[in-house]
């Protein structure tokens, strides 16, 4: 008997091969994912029902013959059926194998069997609305297919005569048909769950790159509010060359620079730099210039100006941000220029008469840094041919291959020897000359310049 049973076994576990590639088959076309998206389309379900409904026919083959029973795994296809698709998939398989099997097969298990696999359709959909639609399992599916044929030996020994014939043609294919059904549905349940997870994967990635996409757009939206902040145009100043860049290290950066018109004959200048990156610090940038150009209109006295500023600033600073900035009045007639500086880095001064370099510093400590500050001011007289060139830490900060910044010296050496240039082609030099020093490597903070230059001619 035990022979015999491993005889049946070896037998049907060799046609459990040929499921292995069905199942791997029809579990990757386009409408089983589409049953599976509970896309239940015309279409859809006749290709589903007549693919299990094969299956269902080709499990009545896939066995042996006991005394005209067939040990098989007919009740495969409705299983899976329900189980995926439901009720109407699991009961129209169900009808396609057992109605295959009460007319074209025959022998004394002909009701009980054909019954069988109706029931075994009607029930996977029964499971299916119970568990909303959604696959019950790779386990729970092997229990329920161990439990759809148990009862299908029961029906066996219920209705098959004479019973002791049933009961002859049970001991035999009872175990084979259990095993080899129950290893069915563990196959195709593997193929479904590793689909669901292939799935569910897609769907996350899907969904992340949407989401991806959607804050690019808002970045690049931001982007444009922020590039709206800053001057569209240099000014025109008779007597002066300025000229200005600013180059985010993302989508939005917390440096900016502006030029505040005042009384008549007089331009509020300031470079800045937020501390942080990216969407905070553009956002704290908005606020410092907005408070900022508030403060400055109708104040010519720049100490006073930073101070106020720097009050509310603290007040609506959170998380422990602040601005170092350097901000200047400039008399266009006089050509004196009144400054304060905030913490920032110096500007480096040109001064043609002497031929050499000096930096702009003061006293300061950056805005919102303390609740209130006293700021040192400090007056300048300018003559033709002096250049002034404002920057933020982007530029000395810049690392090479070696890890090895840019720094303060190189910056004044392209200064001096540039200084003959225009203020647009001072700025141009100097930035070629940053970002060729990092030779391609990801710009690690912003960078922004500005020259002002003092020039007979009109600024063109």
């Amino acid at each position: 008997m035990v022979s015999i049973t491993i005889e049946l076994l070896m037998d049907l576990l060799e046609k459990i091969c040929v499921i292995l590639v069905i199942a791997y088959l029809i579990t990757r076309t386009r409408f089983f994912h589409d049953i599976l998206d509970k896309k239940f389309t015309r279409r859809n379900m006749i290709l589903f029902i007549l693919s299990f409904g094969f299956l269902s026919i080709f499990g009545s083959y896939s066995g042996i013959v006991v005394d005209g029973a067939m040990g098989n795994v007919r009740d495969l296809g409705p299983m899976i059926a329900g189980l995926v698709g439901g009720p109407l998939a699991g009961i129209a398989v169900g009808l396609i194998g057992g109605l295959y099997r009460y007319f074209f097969i025959g022998g004394i298990t002909t009701l009980p069997c054909s019954l069988a696999t109706v029931f075994a359709g009607l029930f996977a959909g029964i499971i299916y609305l119970l568990n909303k639609g959604k696959f019950i399992g790779i386990w729970r599916a092997v229990i329920f297919a161990v439990a759809i044929e148990s009862f299908h030996m029961i029906l066996v020994l219920l209705i098959a005569q004479p019973y002791s014939a049933a009961l002859i043609i049970t001991e035999e294919v009872y175990m084979p048909m259990i095993i080899s059904n129950a290893i069915g549905v563990l196959i195709f349940s593997i193929f479904i769950n590793n689909l669901n997870k292939e799935r569910e994967t897609a769907r996350e990635r899907d969904k992340f790159y949407d989401e991806l996409e959607r804050k690019k757009y808002e970045l690049e939206i931001a982007h444009e509010i922020q590039e709206s902040f800053l001057p569209h145009e240099m000014p025109h100043l008779e007597g002066y060359d300025l000229f200005a860049i600013n180059i985010p290290a993302k989508e939005v950066g917390g440096d900016f620079y502006d030029f505040i018109p005042l009384s008549e004959g007089k331009l509020g200048i300031t470079i800045a730099d937020v501390s942080g990156k990216s969407v905070p610090a553009a956002l704290f940038m908005a606020v410092s210039r907005t408070i900022l150009r508030a403060k400055a209109t109708g104040n010519s006295n720049p100490a006073q100006v930073i101070k106020e500023a720097n009050e509310l600033i603290a007040s609506d600073s959170k998380k422990g941000m602040f601005v170092t900035l350097f901000y200047a009045i400039l008399d266009l007639k006089n050509k004196t220029m009144n400054y304060v500086n905030a913490g920032h880095n110096p500007p480096v001064m040109f001064v043609r008469k002497m031929g050499d370099l000096e930096c702009l510093k003061t006293k300061g400590i950056a805005l919102g840094a303390l609740d209130t500050m006293e700021p040192e001011e400090k007056i300048i007289k300018l003559e033709t041919g002096d250049v002034i060139v404002f920057y933020t830490d982007g530029v000395t900060e810049a690392v090479n291959d070696k890890d090895e910044l840019f720094g303060e010296k190189r910056l004044y050496r392209l200064v001096k020897v540039n200084s003959g240039l225009s203020s647009k082609e001072i700025v141009n030099r100097i930035k070629d000359e940053v970002i060729g020093y990092s030779k391609g490597l990801s710009q690690f903070d912003d960078i922004t310049l500005m020259v002002l230059k003092v020039d007979d001619r009109k600024s063109k």
